[in-house]
């Protein structure tokens, strides 16, 4: 069984590696701390595009969301406030990052379609489960020396069809 915590990709394989760092540990971190200053680098603003899948497997659902980055700023800190004020009855860091799959990463030159998928749940202090099972379709580019993410597609079916 891996270790949800444990970074899949080598420090020797550096674009893989920082971007599993980029796009689980950091953004994790971030979220439960409700802290966006924590991943505002992480993102190239110009030209940003986040597509909401709206957990639908057509396309003809999928909206255009997030047309800016504060736009996704925005949502993300609402979302990321809204969970903090949930009560869990188990760690909620550990359940995120057992939930979280992101092994199969492209790279094409300066380029990288990343998929990041979340099956699972978290139990709330009440006895309810809140279940994770989504999919996000990363764009990720080398950007001033690092990769940073360039625009998404997400809140998809997971698995799609």
């Amino acid at each position: 069984m891996r270790d949800p915590f444990q970074n899949p990709f080598p420090t020797s394989d550096s674009a893989q590696h920082a971007i599993w760092e980029m796009l689980v540990s950091r953004d994790i971190d971030a979220f439960l701390a409700a802290d966006w200053s924590m991943v505002a680098g992480d993102f190239v603003e110009d030209g940003f595009i986040g597509i909401d899948g709206k957990k639908s497997a057509s396309p003809d659902e999928w909206r255009l969301a997030f047309p800016t980055l504060s736009a996704y700023r925005d949502e993300w800190l609402r979302q990321a406030e809204e969970f903090a004020k949930e009560s869990f009855s188990e760690d909620p860091r550990t359940a995120i990052f057992t939930t979280t799959t992101l092994e199969d990463i492209e790279i094409n030159g300066d380029m990288a379609l990343v998929r990041k998928k979340f099956d699972g749940s978290i139990g709330k202090a009440d006895g309810s489960r809140d279940i994770l099972r989504w999919q996000t379709l990363y764009y990720c580019r080398l950007h001033e020396g690092r990769w940073k993410i360039s625009g998404f597609t997400g809140y998809l079916p997971n698995p799609m069809g």
